[in-house]
């Protein structure tokens, strides 16, 4: 089976906004979360203390309750501009 390049393969925590993240290819960089991400299913990950239970499963950035972003599009943003802006 052939692996996806854009799979996330490790994750570190920055600041209660922010994560540090490397991909299977070993491209990495920074997703920063903007306030626009913190509403609808996302809302209490404005808590510093749940933020911070994200960890990558299968893949992906996920958070508990199974809350994820697609690594695809999260690569791509990351190989273009070093940093992906998430604002929702």
């Amino acid at each position: 089976m052939i692996e996806a390049y854009w799979k996330v393969e490790s994750l570190r925590i920055i600041s209660d906004n922010a994560i540090s993240v490397r991909f299977t290819d070993g491209l990495e960089g920074t997703v920063r979360f903007q306030p626009g991400f913190f509403r609808g299913v996302f809302a209490h990950l404005v808590d510093p203390a749940l933020f911070r239970q994200v960890s990558v499963i299968n893949g992906a950035v996920t958070w508990p309750g199974g809350l994820d972003l697609a690594p695809d599009g999260m690569h791509k943003e990351i190989s273009q501009r070093g940093e992906w802006l998430v604002n929702d």
